[in-house]
């Protein structure tokens, strides 16, 4: 902390495989949305992104509920987030990252975000990082009972020193939650270090088509070889839609499928969103790409579908000839709201609207 205008670096995580067991664990849920750290002073309110970016501007309703709580002096470690349609929506929620004003004030009020709080570190003229987190939580839960309220859009983010509640969590992840994160009781706030906190994703496989692929950027004995493979899934109006990309392609096996998929290009795979269209991340490169017969099929581990995409990387398991492609639809991916979570938050009515 800073005298003058408070400052603190969020404690980060480390990627685990498997949950870590022991009376020092807590388990919470892994949301999907923005980690924010929220400073109050006064009348002053401030939205950092876990890099240090300000968010202020994009969320002028988290800011007003901020300054209803009566205590005017603290700062809480969350996650913002947006919910549409019956769940969260993270593209809902990158669209409030506008340039203007006037958007962002339309959004504020149509796509309302919510601060989910999952630790306390300072409250009134208490610096609570340097105490350990057995000492925090409390003092969390007893500051959400005083002060947060449907009004202001803040929620106490659930936590559990149960096993059985983390296992449960895991293996509901998605709309909203995509895996848990695990905090060491017995430490201080860990700012800007992986020592106190792990996180685990929820890794899920599906099946898809291969609707074409992108040259690797480098060439082998004068020739491209695949370096990318591009995926797609039908909708029920029976269009293939591309949902995002495998590049995890051996080198030994590039050549082979590089034959493979040349053998059946042709003039046009997908026939619903297609890759390459106008967008502010589009480059010359993510729009050369080669379109081929729908013909092949792939079974695919990812950790979150949301928005009819791959939010991250995946990984390629086996080849599925044994599938037909038609077979490959959006209801394998389809996400389903954790209800009993997101009722412990008092937002499930909410998003069944």
């Amino acid at each position: 902390m800073k005298k003058g205008r408070i400052t603190i670096e969020a404690m980060e995580a480390r990627s685990v495989d498997t949950l870590p067991i022991g009376e020092e664990w807590l388990y919470e849920p892994k949301w999907d949305g923005f980690r924010c750290l929220l400073v109050r002073k006064g009348a002053q309110v401030d939205l950092h992104s876990k890099s240090g970016q300000i968010l202020s501007r994009y969320f002028p309703e988290v800011i007003a509920g901020a300054l209803t709580i009566r205590e005017k002096s603290f700062v809480l470690d969350g996650e913002i987030v947006v919910t549409t349609g019956g769940q969260f929506s993270f593209d809902d929620l990158l669209q409030r990252i506008h340039p203007a004003a006037s958007r962002v004030k339309k959004l504020a009020t149509e796509t309302s975000a919510f601060f989910l709080a999952f630790d306390l570190l300072m409250n009134g003229g208490s610096d609570l990082a340097s105490e350990p987190l057995a000492k925090r939580r409390p003092l969390l839960e007893d500051f959400a009972g005083r002060f947060f309220s449907k009004a202001n859009l803040f929620r106490l983010s659930p936590a559990s020193t149960k096993l059985s509640d983390a296992q449960r969590w895991l293996a509901s992840a998605g709309g909203g939650s995509d895996g848990v994160i695990a905090k060491r009781l017995d430490l201080p706030y860990q700012a800007c270090n992986r020592e106190g906190m792990q996180k685990i994703k929820r890794y899920q496989t599906a099946d898809y088509v291969i609707g074409g692929f992108r040259y690797g950027e480098h060439r082998r004995a004068g020739r491209q070889f695949v370096g990318s493979i591009l995926l797609g899934l039908y909708d029920d109006d029976g269009l293939l839609h591309h949902i995002g990309f495998s590049s995890g392609i051996k080198a030994k096996d590039k050549p082979t499928l590089t034959d493979k998929l040349e053998a059946i290009k042709q003039a046009q795979s997908f026939t619903g969103n297609a890759p390459g269209g106008p967008s502010r991340w589009s480059t010359k490169r993510s729009s050369e790409w080669q379109p081929i017969k729908p013909k092949y099929v792939v079974e695919v581990s990812y950790d979150h579908f949301t928005g009819g995409r791959f939010r991250h990387g995946t990984s390629i398991i086996r080849w599925r000839s044994d599938k037909k492609p038609s077979q490959c639809t959006f209801e394998q991916v389809r996400q389903k709201v954790d209800r009993a979570l997101l009722s412990e938050l008092g937002i499930a009515g909410r998003l069944s609207r």
